[in-house]
């Protein structure tokens, strides 16, 4: 089981690790200009000569990033109690949460940047309409699969609707929860990205569209470099806790 799993990191180590180095070969035989194809020597050097000035603009966009996602996990959560709790409320906002999904935030952006301002408020709204939509719909799902038997069981024991949920339907739903989660905070980073592009004072996105508009490509793949990194380590901090989570739960159980 042990050789499987480092075998199964090994490949994709080995592949970038092939992909980089063929890159700086093409780059270096046909003297491509770093203004059209910067070489990953070129990109690092950019990343590190510009390591400063890029943390700092990437701190604005991971601020953004998550009070949008902290704010649309906990709005999922209480749409999703009362999209649970009473069915017109249900019938009312669930085709309305998928008729959102189809406006482009290219589209949108703008519109909120001329209502809010250049600030990181319209960011943070585009990241929760962004991150919202797959919390909640994999929390509906989670809870829609429940076993009736079970609610009839605890429908016998005369349990709340509140102690229902909280001891049955929220464990039993807590996997498609992460789910949508880790779906979402796939999309946060991107979304406030996209929203910078089109509009604002400071962010890794500005950061890019300064440098795209400098020719300065190295400076631009330094930047999706890092913001590449930051969105691996978020999902893989997002799945540590949520195996921890599960394995809680399970314990608890005395699975």
């Amino acid at each position: 089981m042990k050789k499987s799993i480092n075998t199964d990191k090994l490949y994709p180590v080995l592949s970038i690790i092939t992909i980089i180095f063929l890159w700086q070969i093409i780059v270096d035989l046909n003297n491509i200009p770093k203004y059209i194809l910067p070489s990953p020597k070129g990109i690092a050097l950019a990343l590190k000569d510009d390591f400063h000035l890029i943390i700092t603009h990437t701190k604005v966009t991971l601020y953004e990033s998550f009070v949008g996602f902290i704010f649309s996990i906990i709005l999922a959560f209480l749409l999703t109690i009362l999209m649970d709790s009473f069915t017109i409320i249900k019938k009312s906002f669930y085709p309305l949460l998928v008729i959102s999904q189809t406006i482009p935030t290219i589209a949108i952006a703008p519109i909120f940047i001329i209502w809010f301002g250049f600030g990181t408020l319209p960011k943070i709204i585009m990241v929760i309409m962004a991150c919202f939509f797959p919390i909640v719909i994999s929390l509906v799902d989670g809870l829609e699969k429940i076993d009736n038997d079970y609610l009839r069981l605890f429908k016998t024991m005369n349990a709340s609707k509140l102690q229902t949920f909280y001891h049955l339907k929220l464990p039993y739903a807590i996997v498609h929860l992460l789910s949508g989660i880790k779906i979402a905070a796939t999309y946060m980073i991107m979304t406030a990205v996209v929203s910078e592009w089109l509009g604002g004072e400071s962010g890794i996105g500005v950061y890019m569209v300064r440098a795209k508009n400098a020719y300065a490509l190295d400076k631009v793949f330094a930047s999706i470099l890092v913001i590449m990194v930051v969105s691996i380590l978020t999902i893989y901090i997002i799945d540590f806790l949520g195996n921890k989570l599960i394995h809680w739960k399970t314990k608890k159980k005395g699975v």
